[in-house]
């Protein structure tokens, strides 16, 4: 049947309100259809003003040329680097990744210095590669004026720098190279703690959807951590923890301690050692907290107890640790809240009748903390004594190991060692010049304000203490 005038379906043909034209926008809502009688047939044909607002439609996406990138810094290689004060120091590049405005970012070591400095850097902040010719140098921060160490900054880098690669067993060394490929870069940058902003220091095992934050938020009772504040927001309306999970053996004024067992507070003892490795290198206790006790200093107001640090302590040591791990939040560091919680460990030795002392290794901050305790406490007794007194009476006296007191005084100069056995050699004029350099305590430990009693009854083959030379 020949098409001829005939009507066209509804669906074929097009509204003439919806057709486009010369004046219009140029956008249709349907395409405009042409009817043609070639030999007696149906043909359908898209307008051209309808092919040219298709085509207007879906445009041919061109590629782009893409600027080019400066090339990444090799890693392991050292690099002028400039510091946070624009010092340029020697630094070695750990790790890089492309920044959001597709820039190159480096996770920079600086040389010389503890690895809690190290941290991300943009490429600007970086010069030229540093070669090393010889093995025995070592670059140094080019801000040294190349003049030697006096004594005292001797004494200071001798006491952070005590053990070699020599003195390590192979097995120990590959150990501590593995733990420092696994926690070469840290992935918390910043911890927020009560009214506390704090930059981290070192790596810390979290769980692996908080480890990627950038900051972490902790409530400062239950230690609870969560990735977004209006998160840590909802919990404190709900949460009822004001002070840690366990005994209040200790009070003096606005200082107060807590003895929290690992066994019943297992997922608080754990959180804590969680936040404590973000400014500890050297801890591996993560999660096997059952063994251990855990002794929290705080600080006490009207709202609760805020934690400011803590000293865990094996329940049963065979080596007589009466420490495992120390450490005090950064914000807390100048108030010598670390040498109280020495000495309050040494107090606990000395209610169970034992000598103690910590588990090595120390952290470079822990040992100078230790040998300053052991310094001021053995002269001390130094000072007070009239007559003779071995190493053993001074041990018995202060629950401090014979090996600790002996390389102590051995640093002092107040000890020899003659006819195969060691002699302290010391004149009043000695004692006072130490002591007077030594800084005086703003927290001392008052043994009445202890209320403890050991947990075991340890066999006592030990004279009891001379409380006559406290």
């Amino acid at each position: 049947m020949p098409v001829g005038t005939e009507e066209m379906p509804a669906e074929v043909e097009a509204p003439a309100s919806t057709a486009p034209t010369a004046e219009g926008n140029g956008s249709a809502a349907a395409p405009v259809v042409e009817v043609s009688q070639d030999n007696g047939a149906a043909a359908a044909q898209p307008a051209q003003p309808a092919a040219q607002a298709e085509s207007t439609s879906a445009p041919v996406v061109q590629p782009t040329t893409q600027p080019l990138r400066d090339p990444p810094k090799d890693l392991d290689k050292l690099y002028s680097c400039k510091w946070k004060n624009g010092n340029a120091v020697a630094a070695r590049v750990i790790e890089r990744r492309l920044g959001k405005d597709g820039k190159w970012e480096y996770y920079m070591h600086y040389e010389e210095y503890d690895r809690r400095l190290d941290e991300w850097v943009e490429a600007d902040r970086l010069g030229d590669e540093i070669v090393k010719h010889k093995a025995k140098d070592s670059p140094m921060p080019v801000t040294d004026s190349g003049q030697k160490m006096t004594r005292t900054q001797k004494r200071k880098f001798d006491e952070i720098n005590t053990t070699t690669s020599a003195d390590v067993d192979p097995t120990t060394a590959a150990l501590e190279h593995e733990r420092e490929q696994a926690t070469k870069v840290k992935n918390i940058q910043v911890v927020e703690l009560g009214c506390y902003e704090m930059d981290t220091w070192y790596y810390s095992p979290y769980p692996e959807e908080f480890s990627k934050c950038t900051k972490l938020y902790l409530c400062e009772y239950c230690l609870k951590y969560f990735r977004k504040a209006k998160t840590l927001d909802r919990h404190k309306t709900k949460c009822e923890w004001r002070h840690p999970p366990g005994d209040e053996i200790y009070r003096d004024g606005q200082i107060s301690m807590f003895e929290v067992d690992g066994k019943k507070a297992k997922i608080y003892c754990q959180s804590l050692c969680l936040l404590s490795k973000l400014f500890l290198d050297h801890k591996t206790l993560y999660y096997d907290v059952e063994p251990f006790h855990f002794y929290v200093m705080t600080e006490v107001d009207n709202n609760g107890c805020h934690v400011v640090g803590y000293f865990s302590k094996e329940k049963d040591s065979p080596d007589d640790h009466n420490l495992a791990c120390i450490m005090v939040l950064p914000p807390h560091q100048r108030k010598r809240y670390g040498r109280f919680l020495i000495s309050f460990s040494y107090e606990l030795s000395k209610k169970e009748g034992r000598v103690g002392t910590p588990e090595r290794p120390l952290s470079d901050l822990g040992l100078l903390g230790y040998r300053s305790y052991w310094k001021s406490v053995l002269l001390d007794v130094l000072c007070k004594h009239k007559g003779n007194l071995s190493i053993k009476d001074i041990s018995l006296m202060t629950a401090i190991k014979p090996d600790d007191i002996i390389t102590t005084l051995q640093s002092m100069g107040l000890i020899k060692y003659w006819k195969g056995q060691h002699l302290i050699s010391v004149s009043p004029k000695v004692i006072e010049e130490h002591l007077s350099r030594q800084s005086k305590t703003s927290v001392q430990f008052e043994d009445s304000k202890l209320i403890w009693t050991p947990h075991q009854a340890q066999p006592n083959t030990k004279k009891p203490f001379m409380s006559k030379y406290k």
